[in-house]
């Protein structure tokens, strides 16, 4: 109906980046149903998450088939862990695994799942609690992110069209305030899980006993061991392919930002705990013959075909969305409103970090937000003195703070798959009830500790 009345008015405008003309196209015209019949079958076979997603779940479904995740915690919990530690280790995981992109979304979440059921802890807080660590969270990091240098990118670019502006936007511009965001957001994950969510959702009966976990055999023990070394190896040989002089995944010119490594980490991550999972089957006697590693890798489908129908509907949502150009068209008059409004610099810049958190609510993608917000008030906040540096971080505070109750995020429907293991009834709205705190208090505290890092004039990053 949105795409239908925009069009009717012709509403259109212009990309600041590339000066192309973007204009609103119905989605209920004559032309918007023939190009959705003819796409609604490549929009699912093309819907970016569905083979990531599938790829992940066979290394997850060998691992967990074979016993070798089940013996991961069972050798855990023989120093008996506290529930505050088993909560405050799936945060920490979340929030840093942005590293490698969004495997945090595919691999952590049902791995928390079990970890929450393993210490008697609802496992759907578990699910709840790594969604928001690694949506919310997503910016922050002690390490270098994938994310990084490709903001920086876009950021260097903006502030080049300004002559006189002579500075360099590298990755670590912002390194500093995120390695201290990463402590702060943990502090108000743990908070809230603890306050409000465990005590919303109450103890979960269908749980294993914490006692009744057995102890390891003796052969148990020897083929943990066993995969953990082969693990340990495959680790030293995908680092050394990666970072040594003779590294072939790396990219062409060196880098990382769009090497093979960068770009089959999900793989690389999947084939590790799928390796790790068959060869304890085998040590550990579960496994005798190479089909039933094929029953591991089977393991999953039958999670995978409730996804599956969820992720049809929601990919032709997402394509619909994109075709129509809503999403860039309210994006950038929103920005350009916000950009006429003249304030204090401060002042402007906390605004900017407000619209950036409601924008995210219909455009998830980082990278494609910043392509051409970057543009747009890299210049204006330079004109006010402030620096690109800055402005990126306050971009990036927003961005990441209402990933966790946008419905359009792309791992929105694995999300639900997920919760449906645990409850039937879990829908969107489920979620939201459970993450809208999250959400609004990360924003609030991360909001006021920038302005304290400002006030204080702590340099951002290198």
């Amino acid at each position: 109906m949105l795409s239908w009345i925009f069009d009717i008015y012709g509403i259109r405008v212009i990309h600041p980046q590339t000066g192309e003309a973007i204009r609103t196209q119905s989605l209920l015209s004559p032309e918007g149903i023939r190009w959705l019949l003819r796409h609604v079958i490549t929009n699912f076979t093309g819907f970016a998450p569905l083979g990531m997603v599938m790829v992940a779940m066979f290394g997850v479904g060998v691992a967990e088939h074979s016993g070798f995740i089940n013996a991961c915690i069972r050798q855990s919990l023989r120093k008996h862990p506290s529930k505050d530690a088993v909560i405050l280790l799936v945060i920490f995981l979340g929030i840093i695994s942005n590293i490698v992109g969004d495997a945090g979304y595919i691999i952590l979440i049902p791995i928390a799942a079990t970890l929450f059921r393993s210490v008697s802890l609802h496992p759907v807080a578990g699910i709840v609690t790594a969604y928001v660590s690694v949506a919310c969270g997503f910016s922050a990091n002690l390490f270098l992110s994938t994310l990084d240098p490709l903001l920086a990118r876009s950021t260097q670019e903006a502030a080049a069209t300004m002559i006189s502006y002579r500075g360099n936007v590298g990755p670590l511009c912002n390194y500093y305030f995120m390695f201290a965001s990463t402590f702060v957001i943990t502090a108000v994950i743990y908070l809230i899980t603890r306050k409000s969510l465990l005590p919303a959702l109450g103890e979960y009966t269908g749980s294993v006993p914490y006692g009744s976990y057995k102890s390891l055999t003796r052969k148990e023990r020897r083929g943990l061991f066993i995969a953990l070394g082969s693990g340990l190896l495959y680790s030293l040989l995908i680092i050394f392919a990666t970072f040594s002089p003779w590294g072939i995944l790396r990219g062409v010119t060196g880098s990382l930002a769009r090497s093979p490594f960068i770009f089959g980490v999900l793989f690389i991550i999947s084939f590790g705990i799928g390796l790790m999972g068959a060869i304890y089957g085998f040590a550990s006697g579960r496994y005798r013959k190479d089909s039933d590693v094929i029953s591991g890798l089977s393991h999953p489908m039958q999670l995978l075909g409730l996804y599956f129908v969820i992720a049809f509907f929601a990919s032709q949502m997402f394509a619909c969305f994109e075709y129509s150009h809503l999403d860039k068209c309210l994006a950038i008059m929103g920005a350009n409103m916000l950009a006429s409004v003249h304030t204090n610099s401060f002042v402007t810049l906390l605004l900017f970090i407000a619209f950036t958190a409601v924008i995210n609510l219909i455009m998830v993608s980082a990278t494609a937000k910043w392509s051409f917000m970057a543009f747009i008030f890299v210049p204006m906040f330079s004109a006010m003195g402030i620096s690109p540096d800055l402005t990126q971080c306050a971009f990036r505070i927003g961005d990441s703070a209402t990933n966790a109750i946008t419905p359009f995020l792309f791992y929105m429907p694995l999300i639900l798959t997920y919760m449906q293991q645990y409850d039937k009834q879990a829908s969107y709205g489920t979620l939201l009830k459970y993450t809208w705190r999250y959400s609004f208090f990360i924003l609030i505290a991360w909001t006021i500790f920038f302005i304290f890092w400002y006030l204080l004039r702590i340099p951002l990053g290198v």
